[in-house]
C-alpha cells in the first residue's frame, strides 16, 4: 500500500517528525520537491510506502500538516519517483558498470 502527501514548505519540521514517528519510520519513504517532478505549487511530496497499517498511520499524522493526493494522482507522482530512481541507478551502472 502506499499514499503521497504534498506538504507546504511551512510546515517541514512537522513533516520531519512525521517521518520520524516509530511506525512509520520503518517504511519506504521517498520525499522529492514538486516542481522538480512536474507537479508545481504542490509543496514537498512524501510517497509513504509498504505496511497497510504504518500508511494509515502516516496519512493520521500528515491530517492538518498536509495533504493526502487523490489515488491517481499518487499513481503518477509514484512513477515518476520510480523513473527518476530507476534512471539514477542507470546511471550508476554505466559508472561502475
Amino acid at each position: 500500500m502506499f499514499k503521497v502527501f504534498s506538504v507546504p514548505a511551512e510546515h517541514k519540521a512537522k513533516r520531519e517528525a512525521v517521518l520520524k514517528d516509530d511506525l512509520v519510520s520503518r517504511q519506504s519513504i521517498a520525499e522529492r520537491e514538486s516542481d522538480a517532478l512536474g507537479f508545481p505549487g504542490l509543496g514537498t511530496l512524501v510517497l509513504v510506502e509498504g505496511d497497510d497499517k504504518a500508511v494509515a498511520r502516516a496519512a493520521e499524522l500528515f491530517k492538518g500538516i498536509g495533504d493526502d493526493l487523490p489515488a491517481e494522482k499518487a499513481a503518477a507522482v509514484r512513477k515518476r519517483i520510480r523513473d527518476q530512481e530507476d534512471d539514477v541507478a542507470a546511471g550508476v551502472g554505466l559508472i561502475f558498470g
